[in-house]
């Protein structure tokens, strides 16, 4: 395996969040690199339609296709809500092409939800005066997460959006291999008030220290909070059964099998794991209890994609300070932000065993709250 293929695989980890304000943390990806992107087309009207949980499994599906298609080779990702992004070496090109065309087809045919996807090449957005870093943030023990700054994902999700790049979907009846995605947990209800989704950008042409206070003062805010502001309990999320995403996980795992009897199977898993994370009891080497707080630990309620992402359980007082500071440094050219407030969080899930830790759990507002957020952002330039 060459070096540009290891180059992510020996990044060091970054376990504190709040060192990663620091763009010396960030590593530059390799020019002969490829960062795919992807957004579901329409995400606000889907998202307005009541479809947000639809919209969030379509953008984690693109990733589980990824990790699926990479045969267990860490590469860098990042959740957006809906959609995703990542980077990959260039003899993982044609897979990684594959495997998005087959999740277009896929979101369509299950869904009727058009999903915009695409490759670009590194060496094209430092082509276009932009830069791509990327950095691990070791979110616990056993799971980590990509961070990209400098500019590059976004200019590659706008070239995406003005058809400079991407592809058609691939054939009817083209299946992704999705093992490993599910949908089981409850929604989290807010502890402290709201359910925050923030969503905050620098401004075109800023100082990027400018800007890096900026994301340093938000992030000291948020430490006032429980564990930071963490929307998942620490014993884990909500769990119930039937779980309210069955539907959509056999949606997503049958593959060309049947929709009933890949359900049923759903439900007949789902049950045993109820009674275990209920009772605590240890079966074939499944703990209910470990496994839900690890659920907790392995959630990506913060991250930085060319800005900072979070979803918090907000209090209304570290809202308000939140909104006094943002609202300064947009005034002052220095942010484009948006935020939006909904009642719950809620979690998509790659699963590869449930006898392992490295399971890892994406985390949005349960109302679509990042495509909201991002709307905010959208609306303040047009005006």
């Amino acid at each position: 395996m060459g070096t540009s293929t290891r180059f992510y695989a020996d990044l060091p980890r970054t376990a504190s969040f709040d060192s990663l304000c620091d763009p010396a943390c960030f590593t530059a990806i390799p020019e002969d690199w490829l960062v795919g992107v992807s957004d579901v087309v329409n995400s606000t009207v889907e998202v307005a339609n009541g479809r947000y949980k639809t919209v969030n499994m379509v953008g984690a599906a693109v990733i589980s296709a990824q990790i699926n298609a990479a045969g267990g080779a860490p590469f860098p990702f990042v959740f957006g809500g809906d959609g995703a992004t990542f980077a990959i070496w260039p003899e993982q090109r044609g897979v990684a092409e594959d495997a998005l065309r087959a999740v277009q087809r896929w979101a369509a045919d299950e869904f009727e939800i058009g999903l915009r996807a695409g490759l670009v090449p590194v060496r094209d957005i430092l082509a276009a005066g932009l830069s791509i870093g990327v950095a691990r943030y070791q979110a616990s023990e056993t799971a980590d997460y990509a961070m990209f700054n400098g500019g590059g994902v976004s200019w590659a999700e706008n070239s995406l959006k003005s058809k400079d790049y991407g592809f058609d979907p691939a054939p009817t009846g083209t299946v992704p291999d999705l093992t490993g995605l599910s949908c089981r947990w409850s929604p989290t209800t807010a502890q402290n008030g709201t359910i925050l989704s923030l969503v905050m950008q620098p401004v075109g042409g800023v100082d990027g220290a400018r800007f890096t206070q900026v994301v340093g003062q938000v992030i000291a805010l948020t430490q006032g909070l429980a564990r930071g502001g963490h929307p998942v309990p620490a014993d884990g999320p909500g769990n119930r059964w039937p779980p309210p995403g069955v539907k959509l996980e056999a949606h997503a795992t049958k593959g060309d099998g049947s929709f009933s009897a890949t359900r049923r199977k759903i439900l007949l898993e789902t049950l045993l794991a109820w009674v275990l994370i209920r009772s605590g009891l240890t079966v074939g080497g499944f703990n209910g209890h470990h496994y839900a707080r690890t659920v907790s630990r392995n959630s990506d309620f913060r991250k930085y994609d060319d800005g900072l992402k979070m979803t918090l359980d907000c209090d209304p007082d570290t809202l308000r300070k939140i909104k006094v500071l943002l609202d300064k440094a947009q005034a002052d050219g220095v942010v484009d932000y948006g935020v939006f407030e909904q009642d719950q969080a809620m979690m998509t899930c790659i699963v590869p065993s449930v006898l392992t830790d490295d399971h890892i759990h994406f985390i949005d507002g349960a109302s679509g709250g990042y495509t909201q957020a991002a709307t905010m952002i959208k609306a303040r330039k047009r005006a």
